[in-house]
């Protein structure tokens, strides 16, 4: 048995408290959406990343991809947003809320005709800011794109192709 004695669990350093003032928040912005970054994986997260993103009318969100560390959390805070878990499409609407384990395929964007806030958490986390920066960039055409599939592994982005999707973005043109 692998027990700690009260004196060595005493020692250990809690994660510290976490808060992000919205009128200091670093903001990402591309076309159709802006990203509110909240918190990165760092050791006073306690292993957690989450950022909020605001989606214009039918604004896309992530190209179809899994993570192979870490759920994806979503929780809708006004609007719908429209997701494909593995090969389902749903929407999600303000209140609603979806998690999404490790190398599940998945892919959202603002549901058809409507705008989406988005409270996202990625536990473990992990440094993904500069994946959402680089997002950005690319998104206003200051980066190549080959720079995201580059950067896969770094972030823990696997890009799939999804049919299921596509059918979906067809049926709701």
């Amino acid at each position: 048995m692998n027990e700690k004695t009260p004196a060595e669990s005493a020692t250990r350093t809690a994660p510290a408290a976490v808060l992000t003032r919205r009128a200091t928040a670093e903001t990402c912005a591309d076309p159709s959406s802006v990203m509110t970054l909240l918190a990165d994986a760092h050791p006073d997260t306690g292993g957690f990343t989450s950022y909020r993103s605001t989606f214009a009318k039918g604004a896309a969100g992530a190209p179809a991809h899994f993570h192979t560390r870490a759920s994806e959390l979503f929780f809708v805070i006004s609007g719908a947003l429209q997701v494909l878990v593995g090969e389902e499409v749903t929407i999600l609407s303000e209140g609603d809320f979806l998690a999404v384990p490790p190398h599940t395929a998945h892919v959202f964007a603002a549901a058809p005709g409507c705008e989406a806030d988005v409270l996202f958490v990625f536990t473990p986390g992990m440094d993904r800011f500069d994946y959402l920066r680089l997002l950005g960039r690319v998104m206003r055409g200051e980066a190549d794109p080959k720079e995201i599939a580059e950067s896969s592994e770094r972030f823990d982005n696997h890009y799939v192709d999804s049919p299921a999707w596509r059918a979906a973005l067809e049926a709701s043109a």
